[in-house]
């Protein structure tokens, strides 16, 4: 069985096609790493990357990609609707086959360590990587963003795991993580008051007495003058995206407003859609191996 990790480092940067066209580069030119996919989005202003390989070559492709961000990437000029807190921003490592999460977890810790000495970016560990408790939780780790955390990052509590206990100039701080497959889940309204995505997002993230697994956040897409619940699917198996989308669709129904679209932010897992097909086709005794491309592959 081939051992192979899969990488999704997110930068701060979705604006500039040429910039991510560099840090695609750096990625690519790593013998051995395969680039899966990458998006970009204007109000995010951020961009998430997807490769894969195995274990060690799959950590020397994400210093790359940190130290071409590092270079390209000022945090003093960057303003976008998600939250972040460096060029790039976080860098998780996930077990796809052959390799386990505590082995993901390791390269988590080495690249954190890589970063932090070689970059002088201060390192924070999240998800199963994480050194305290309280930062398993990215938003968590993320708390106060770039500007917040250069005042912040000199108590004891905000120390960085790897890296010097002051924020980057230009390219602020980075979360390096282990974890299993994550779905980025946007859900469109048709509205243009965020304060009702923010309540919706609300209702349905673990934090606030929602879905454990789930994360969100209501921000504005001003490109397109609509409010956006974008969301973290943690564990799609606990709960499911048609679950997310119907809890979406009826919390949005007490404002009046209803979802005109959502979209998936790089790669998903067959079996997620497929769950979600069941669902909304009201299949019965469905089951993966009817899938004709499941079936090829084997």
């Amino acid at each position: 069985m081939a051992r192979l990790v899969e990488c999704v480092p997110n930068f701060s940067e979705g604006r500039r096609p040429e910039v991510i066209r560099e840090i695609l580069n750096v990625i690519e030119s790593v013998a051995g790493v395969k680039l899966l996919d990458y998006s970009s989005d204007a109000s995010h202003h951020r961009s998430v990357v997807t490769f894969v390989g195995e274990p060690e070559k799959v950590k020397r492709a994400a210093f790359l990609a940190a130290q071409k961000a590092k270079e390209l990437i000022n945090m003093e000029l960057h303003r976008g609707e998600h939250p972040r807190m460096g060029a790039t921003d976080v860098i998780p490592f996930i077990p796809i086959s052959g390799v386990t999460m505590d082995e993901c977890v390791g390269l988590a810790r080495e690249l954190g360590r890589e970063i932090g000495e070689k970059l002088e970016i201060p390192v924070y560990l999240y998800e199963a990587a994480a050194t305290r408790p309280e930062r398993k939780s990215l938003p968590n780790v993320r708390k106060g963003e770039f500007e917040g955390l250069k005042e912040t990052i000199h108590l004891p509590e905000r120390q960085p795991d790897f890296g010097p206990a002051r924020v980057h100039s230009t390219a602020g701080a980075t979360a390096v993580g282990a974890r299993p497959p994550l779905i980025a889940y946007n859900v469109n309204l048709n509205t243009s008051d965020i304060n009702i995505a923010k309540a919706i997002a609300k209702a349905i993230r673990g934090s606030s007495g929602g879905y454990q697994s789930i994360k969100a956040l209501g921000v504005m897409l001003e490109d397109r003058n609509i409010a956006q619940v974008t969301i973290n699917v943690c564990n799609f198996r606990d709960v499911p995206l048609h679950r997310v989308m119907e809890t979406v669709k009826c919390e949005a129904s007490r404002y009046g407003v209803s979802v005109i679209g959502s979209e998936i932010v790089g790669l998903v897992p067959l079996e997620a859609l497929a769950l979600a097909a069941e669902f909304y086709l009201r299949l019965e005794n469905f089951q993966l191996a009817q899938i004709l491309e499941t079936r090829l592959s084997e």
